[in-house]
């Protein structure tokens, strides 16, 4: 304290000099501040100020998880959800409405070139013998009226140049007419190895992909979409929340090892982090199907890391009414937003981002 007495008292003196001779000038800058003037006066940079929660979502809005089984025939998968959407939505008048990991196919790196399907040229046209899926889901989102978050399927691409083949883990989002907003290649490919637990390795027949999906979504606003695997990563969250989404949603199929140990932790610390609604969706448990057994318990988590809604193990939907005040309360009682210190460590979603941000 006897520091900074005698700094102030310096400051004192030197403005008094000043008053002494009217037509010497000084700016403010150059005048020093005690250091706990310093600390009082900080404050966050621009660039940590986000828009209030009202704003980034516009109205409530019912959300759905479709948690269903994969089975081996891909028609059969492909029926099936049609079915299980309508259904859902005439339960739960849902508007936003999402499906499981690798939803019209069994999951497993053996499977995934064998129902790998590439994207329509013209997604205005897609053809039935050679884009199954994505017609069957641009035919759900047009039927029910609903924003579809398509779960992911495996696609291919083929290079023209010299033949190559290539697979992606890629998720299709479509507006209620049936339009492809967006499409979301799993960014971080599933590649552990626990002793005693669980080895798999997508890499060995997938490619990655490289942005970060962000959908907007005109009556309600902002969200981002990624993929299982990719919720382990924080940094694609951040970069979503910061960029105005007001939830985050992850179709996924986590297993019977890594589910029961992070499943529910990594969706409420995502939501928690960045105080914004978050949506896992997994396939149902089938333990007479192949041999990677998803976890199942699809959630929706509110931005305080409440569990809304969470499934069990078998085919069920999960849904909640997503409401923007919810997350201005959350960012109002902690507000974190306001206190980022970005003197102290970089903002993530500055500088060199690789994002979509779709209309």
């Amino acid at each position: 304290m006897r520091a900074s007495t005698t700094t102030t008292l310096r400051t004192l003196r030197r403005l008094t000099s000043l008053s002494r001779h009217p037509t010497q000038t000084i700016s403010c800058a150059q005048l020093p501040l005690p250091s706990f003037f310093r600390k009082m006066s900080s404050s966050p940079p621009p660039s940590a100020q986000t828009t209030p929660g009202t704003t980034l979502l516009r109205q409530p809005v019912t959300l759905a998880c479709i948690q269903l089984p994969s089975t081996s025939t891909k028609s059969d998968n492909l029926s099936h959800a049609a079915t299980a959407v309508s259904s859902a939505v005439k339960s739960t008048s849902a508007k936003i409405v999402v499906l499981p990991e690798c939803f019209n196919s069994p999951y497993g790196t053996d499977h995934f070139p064998s129902y790998a399907e590439p994207l329509p040229a013209d997604p205005s046209n897609p053809l039935p013998d050679l884009n199954p899926s994505f017609l069957a889901l641009q035919n759900i989102a047009r039927d029910n009226k609903v924003y579809l978050i398509g779960g992911s399927i495996p696609e291919l691409v083929v290079d023209s140049n010299n033949n190559e083949k290539k697979y992606y883990n890629t998720s299709l989002i479509f507006s209620p007419e049936g339009k492809l907003l967006a499409t979301h290649r799993k960014v971080h490919l599933f590649d552990i190895d626990i002793p005693g637990g669980i080895t798999f390795t997508e890499s060995d027949i997938l490619s990655p992909g490289n942005k970060l999906t962000i959908v907007d979504l005109p009556e309600y606003g902002k969200i981002a979409v990624a993929i299982c695997y990719d919720i382990r990563f924080p940094e694609l969250a951040t970069i979503a929340a910061r960029k105005g989404c007001f939830a985050l949603i992850y179709p996924g199929a986590f297993n019977l090892t890594t589910g029961p140990l992070h499943w529910k932790l990594l969706g409420q610390a995502r939501a928690v982090d960045n105080q914004l609604y978050v949506a896992l969706c997994s396939p149902a448990r089938d333990m007479t199907e192949g041999v990677y057994h998803a976890y199942g318990h699809s959630l929706i988590v509110d931005p305080m890391a409440k569990v809304l809604e969470e499934a069990g193990e078998g085919e069920q939907v999960v849904s909640a009414v997503l409401d923007g005040d919810s997350i201005e309360k959350a960012r109002k009682g902690i507000p974190l937003r306001d206190q980022r210190r970005f003197d102290v460590y970089p903002d993530v979603s500055e500088g060199k981002v690789s994002y979509d941000e779709k209309p």
